[in-house]
């Protein structure tokens, strides 16, 4: 009689063991959660934060070009006149003006739209002028300066296609200065290595052809 109260006993305690070992079993097998770190986005568009300009979108770029010589003829204000009389945001001379087809000072110099396009007429009709300066010299380097479309183009803005000529006819040593005492040379540097491939050369050219 005690050997079977031994055995039921002893057969209740490894029953009683084994459900203990397999509830513990059961907790471990449930999914540990770990705190996941919040996932980073790398956005390949500038934040709200960003200043446009510590991004030099503009570098190298047509529009690029033609705001860095807005901005040195007369900061870029299209209401500029200057005290030879020269008109608008990139500068033009009067005789310049009639030659693209602007006739009237006052409607040029209250219509940014126009201005815009008169600067594209003036590089493409040099543009036409100087294509065989441009096919013979770009790449080339004359007293230290590397020759580029873009920085002849800027030189014939500053200083007429003519003159232009003259320099490279004369390989470089031909000076010249306009009123205020800017270099053709200053223009040649500061200028060059842009892309100016979107102007069409044009003899023709006019503020009605753009």
């Amino acid at each position: 009689m005690i050997k079977k109260w031994y055995f039921f006993l002893s057969l209740m305690g490894i029953v009683t063991f084994l459900s203990l070992g397999f509830k513990n079993e059961k907790k471990s097998l449930s999914p540990v959660v770990q705190p996941v770190e919040k996932e980073t986005t790398i956005s390949a568009f500038p934040s709200n934060e960003t200043s446009i300009a510590d991004i030099p979108f503009t570098k190298n770029l047509f529009v690029g070009f033609k705001e860095a010589i807005a901005h040195k003829e007369s900061r870029g204000k299209y209401q500029k006149v200057n005290s030879f009389g020269y008109l608008g945001k990139y500068q033009f001379g009067v005789q310049t003006l009639r030659a693209i087809g602007v006739q009237n000072n006052h409607h040029f110099l209250n219509n940014p739209a126009l201005q815009e396009k008169a600067f594209i007429a003036l590089l493409s009709k040099n543009k036409s002028l100087l294509q065989s300066v441009i096919e013979k010299h770009e790449g080339s380097v004359i007293d230290g300066i590397l020759i580029t479309e873009s920085g002849i183009l800027a030189a014939a803005h500053l200083a007429g296609a003519g003159t232009v000529k003259k320099f490279f006819r004369h390989n470089g040593k031909r000076y010249f200065r306009d009123a205020y005492g800017t270099s053709l040379r200053s223009y040649l540097k500061a200028f060059g290595g842009y892309d100016t491939s979107v102007i069409v050369a044009n003899s023709n050219a006019t503020v009605h052809s753009i």
